[in-house]
Order: structure tokens, then sequence, then C-alpha cells
């Protein structure tokens, strides 16, 4: 699996709000969806950081910049330049295939948009408010809604969208009650067969770097690193 092809699912399936080319630049509208819909990139690593900053300016937006995989010379750029590294993040992608394993003793459905309330405040503990919800409503390719349920109560919530051969699992969200009992893994596999029956062959997702547990869950699943991404914003 090749990073750009994880990179042009994770833009399509959580999009943002609005794009434009400025420049080299790719300069993202969130809508305050968050720092993934917010951002800029490029694949120069010359490219003038003015121009994206007056870019982010406009659009009443604090200048922050994607730097996607090894592009070492952007980085000593911004940082010269007074930005600072956030949350940098990995891309985890396996085949469906071998995720989709038969589910330990909870249950997962698989639901239609738009998502049901519980699942909407499933989220909204969590932080995963209206605004990121209205990214989730703006992907334009098949998806669904993942509610897990462990000792007949609702625990769990994802989002799943598809790109191309790849499906996105976004905004996995396990209540703090129902924590380390497998909810996240199962949802994980019934997302894979999900995927499947869209005539998907990869599950992919992005985490940070700092999300420990995540991390070790989806390395405990056989999942591989393909790529990575950090945000860097202006002090």
């Amino acid at each position: 699996m090749e990073p750009e092809q994880v990179f042009a699912a994770l833009e399509a399936t959580w999009p943002a709000d609005s794009t434009e080319t400025v420049g080299p630049w790719l300069v993202r509208a969130g809508a305050g969806g968050g720092k993934r819909v917010s951002c800029a990139s490029t694949p120069d690593e010359d490219a003038d950081l003015q121009i994206m900053e007056d870019a982010q300016a406009s659009l009443g937006q604090p200048a922050l910049a994607m730097v996607r995989n090894a592009q070492p010379r952007l980085t000593d750029r911004l940082r010269a330049a007074g930005y600072g590294c956030i949350d940098p993040t990995c891309l985890y992608a396996a085949p469906a295939a071998a995720l989709a394993q038969t589910p330990p003793p909870v249950t997962c459905f698989v639901t239609e948009w738009p998502p049901l309330e519980i699942v909407c405040e499933i989220w909204q503990a969590g932080g995963i408010g209206p605004a990121r919800r209205a990214v989730m409503e703006r992907a334009k390719g098949p998806k669904t809604v993942l509610m897990g349920r462990i000792n007949d109560r609702p625990g769990a919530a994802a989002f799943l969208s598809k790109h191309d051969k790849i499906v996105m699992i976004h905004a996995l969200e396990v209540s703090q009650e129902r924590r380390r009992a497998g909810l996240a893994r199962h949802m994980m596999g019934v997302a894979a067969k999900w995927a499947l029956d869209q005539g998907a062959d990869t599950l992919a997702l992005a985490v940070t770097q700092g999300n420990m547990p995540a991390n070790a869950l989806y390395t405990s699943l056989n999942m591989s690193v393909v790529g990575n991404y950090a945000y860097w914003q202006k002090q």
C-alpha cells in the first residue's frame, strides 16, 4: 500500500469545507472541524511560507502546515520561522480480509447515516462535536456508522467512509466506562467486514503517536504504519 493512496483516502473521507490552491500550497478551510481540515500542505519543500500564512489569515485560521512523511528541508524551514511541531501522527493500514475475524462476545451494529442520537452522545463525550460531524456529512463516498454495545449498553461509535479500494475508520470513540473490554478490537473487525462488503480491500486509519493504547491495539492487529504526518503551527 503506497502512502499516497492512503493520504488520498484520508483527504476524501475526512474532507475540508473547501480547498484552494495558492501557489504550491493546498490550503484547507476547516469550518471549525479540527486541524486535519484546516491545515495547508505542499510537496514543494522550498514553498514560500508567507503565501501560506497570508492564505490562512484570509480564512481567519492560524498558520498551520501539515508535513507529510520525510520533508526535512521544509521541516527545518518551518522550525527556523518559529513554527512548533504538534500531534505527530501515524497512518496505519492492513488488508481488510485479515482483520475481518470472528467477533468476541460483544455486539456491534452497522447503522445508516445520519448517526443515531446515542452515537452523537458518545462522540460528544469524546470531544467529537457538531463541527467534526459536519466533516463526516461532507464525505461523498459510501459511508456508515458503527455502534458498539457491551452488557447490552451502547459504549462505542465509529465513522467509516470508502475511497477507491480503501475504507478509512474515523472517530473511533469508546466510552470511558466501557474501555479495556475488547470493544475497540471488535469494532475494527466489523469495520473490516463492512469494507469487504463495499468492495474495498484495505482498512486504514490515522492516530497520533501519543495515543499509546490505540497504537498498541493497531500493532497487535498486525496493521502496518504506511505513512506519517505532523502539524507545524506558528508559535
